[in-house]
Parts: C-alpha cells; structure tokens; sequence
C-alpha cells in the first residue's frame, strides 16, 4: 500500500492568479519584455553580444564618431558602467576610440570594418526575432503599440 502511493503522481499544482497585476500596463510589459528578453538573448549569443552590446554597436553604427557620453545618454546608462562596454568591443576589435582634436579629454567612437559585419549579421538575426515576438499582432498594431511606447517614453523623458 505504501509502495502504490509512492507510485502516485503528485497532484497538478493550484492555479496562481495574477488577476489584479494583470490591470496595470507596468505588469503587462514587464511580462512582454520577459519573453523579448530571453529571446533576443538567444538570438544575440551566437554573437557573443548581449543586448547592451548590441545596442552600443547599433548606435555607434548609425552615428559614426559620437563620444562616449552621447552614447552612455543614448542608452540611458551611466558612463562608467559605458566604459565596460565600450572597453568590451574595442577589446574584441568590434569599435575604435580616437581622440577628439578639438578636445583631448573626448573619444570618438567608430565602427571597425569587423564591427560593421559583426553589426549587419546581428541585426538580421534581431530582425527574425522582432518577426517571431510580433506574428501574432498585425502591422499596424504593431506600430501603434511602438508609438503609443514612445509615447510613454516621451511624457517621462520630453523626448520627442
């Protein structure tokens, strides 16, 4: 009779409502950014970018020469936590750091010709993971939903 019991599967575990959390838009997001993150971390790690990484090398990308404080305020992180980064990819060969004539104290960031082909291949893999995170909300509720984030954004930041 005790053997019968060890043998019975244990009983389906209760349903946890989250009902009340599912009222706030915060909650909502935070569950979706959940499921973006973990996908686009496994999108990016044949890489060996994360999505800081990839973010840096994005923006550097598509403003060639800006200092490291106007991609530290770009990415909304602090400085010193941007040099890691920025020390990371010039490691890896993926940016260069010159200096700023006009400013010895400034650096300019640039792209490497490894970092451009590094940054075109990884946006090709983001791009099939924005596809598979919005197949299932058409085109244009898919622009709604990022204008109504800039949106937010924009109320906070007075970024327009």
């Amino acid at each position: 009779m005790a053997r019968d019991a060890a043998l019975k599967p244990a009983p389906p575990a209760p349903t946890i409502s989250d009902a009340t959390l599912r009222e706030f838009t915060g909650y909502n997001m935070k569950r979706a950014f959940m499921v973006i993150q973990a996908d686009v971390t496994r999108t990016l790690e044949p890489f060996g970018l994360r999505m800081v990484t990839y973010s840096a090398l994005a923006i550097v990308g598509d403003n060639p020469g800006l200092s490291q404080t106007q991609l530290a305020a770009a990415l909304a992180i602090e400085r010193p936590n941007l040099v890691v980064i920025v020390d990371e990819l010039e490691g890896r060969d993926l940016v260069s750091r010159d200096r700023v004539p006009t400013d010895r104290r400034t650096y300019a960031l640039r792209l490497t010709a490894e970092g451009a082909r590094l940054l075109a291949r990884a946006t090709e893999a983001v791009r099939g993971h924005e596809a598979r995170m919005m197949k299932g909300i058409g085109a244009s509720e898919e622009t709604t939903l990022i204008a109504c984030l800039n949106r937010i954004e924009a109320s906070e930041t007075g970024r327009n």
